[in-house]
Order: C-alpha cells, then sequence, then structure tokens
C-alpha cells in the first residue's frame, strides 16, 4: 500500500464512477477475480504444508505407557520376600506389600524358601531410596500400602523399563515368588505373568528347588 501524500482524497460520487470507462472497470473486475483465486490456492497450499497426510499403509509407532504417580522412600527393614518397612520424604513410616507377587512365609511362619526369597528382598533394597507407584486400591485389610517398587525411577510403563527396574518383577524373574494377582490391582499384571513363566522355565530361584512349586 503506497503511504498518502498531503492530498486527502475525497468520497467517489456516482458521478464519478459512472464517468470510468467501461473497459477500465471490466478490467479491474477482472484483476479483482485473480487476487481472490490467488488468495484461495494460498490459503489451501497453507493447509496441506501444515497438516502433511502420512503416506497410504504408513503406520504410526504407539507411545510407551505413562508410570503412575511416584513417592520416593527410604526402605528401612525388609520384613519378608514381598513386604517391607519404608520411611516416606515426611517422615511417615508405613509397611508396604509388593502388588502382584507372593513369597514363600518368613515371619511367624517360616515356609521352604522363605529365608532365601527375604535373604533376597533384603539385598535389593535395604537401607535403599525407592519409588512408589499404587494402583487403584492403596491398602489391603491389614492396612498395609499396596504398591510397585521401582529401583529407579522409570522413563515409561513399558516392559522393558519394568523388567529393568521393577523390584516386584525382579523378584518374580529370579524365581523367588510366585504371582499373586488381586484385582483391582492389575495395572502390570501381563507383565508379571511373562516373569512368571519365564522364571519356572528357566528353573531360576526356588524353582529349581521345586520344578512346577516355588513355595
Amino acid at each position: 500500500m503506497r503511504p498518502q501524500t498531503g492530498r486527502v482524497k475525497g468520497p467517489k460520487t456516482a458521478r464519478s464512477v459512472a464517468a470510468r470507462p467501461q473497459g477500465e472497470s471490466l478490467w479491474a473486475g477482472a484483476r479483482l477475480a485473480c487476487a481472490s483465486v490467488l488468495a484461495l490456492v494460498l490459503v489451501l497450499s497453507c493447509g496441506c504444508a501444515c497438516h502433511p497426510q502420512s503416506s497410504p499403509g504408513a503406520t504410526v509407532a504407539p507411545s510407551a505407557p505413562m508410570v503412575g504417580e511416584l513417592t520416593a522412600a527410604e526402605v528401612v527393614r525388609v520384613v519378608d520376600g514381598d513386604t517391607a518397612i519404608v520411611v516416606l520424604g515426611d517422615g511417615t513410616e508405613e509397611r508396604v506389600r509388593f502388588i502382584g507377587i507372593d513369597t514363600p512365609e518368613d515371619t511367624s511362619e517360616v515356609e521352604e524358601g522363605g529365608p532365601e526369597a527375604t535373604a533376597y528382598t533384603t539385598a535389593a533394597v535395604e537401607g535403599v531410596t525407592v519409588f512408589l507407584e499404587l494402583d487403584v486400591e492403596e491398602r489391603d485389610k491389614y492396612g498395609r500400602l499396596l504398591a510397585y517398587v521401582w529401583l529407579e525411577e522409570p522413563a515409561d510403563a513399558s516392559e522393558a523399563e519394568a523388567r529393568a527396574k521393577m523390584l516386584n518383577a525382579r523378584i518374580l524373574l529370579d524365581g523367588y515368588a510366585h504371582l499373586m494377582t488381586i484385582p483391582p490391582n492389575v495395572a502390570y499384571v501381563d507383565y508379571l505373568r511373562t516373569y512368571e513363566r519365564e522364571a519356572r522355565e528357566a528353573s531360576a530361584g526356588l524353582w529349581a528347588r521345586n520344578g512346577d512349586d516355588a513355595s
């Protein structure tokens, strides 16, 4: 747009418009139509560039599932293979029962394999800071906090991260627990079921001693 000069144009009157030659009016109309078409083409081109279409048959890799909220806690004492006493950041002490697994008893009743399972968990986490992830139901009928215990903060909730960093998974993989599923806390049940099967097939831990019965 050209800058205005000091001369101010007055409003066009019907006479001044009518005084234009017919050819000039037609030429102006044609230019206006061309400009409108060009503007439409530019808008459509921008839309295609901003929203590229995926090629036919292309697949988009699914994103890894996200981990729930994590709470840091220090493990001050291991009770047995699947239970520990922790202290939270605010000083609260909690008895934590590990979700999805069941190890042989090693408290008031001592079952075969219980001391080994307790020793395994003690070596893994006693005196260590872990990260607790809860599921749908936060406590059992005994008031214990139910949690997945992460040895390190996971990047996501993928199978690879659970296999490498979740204590519940490690205890199963190394053969010191059975799978124990109690709905509604089933967030990782498919992973845990796989880990128990792998341990049994590999005769890992207590499976080496008892075959199909690790208890």
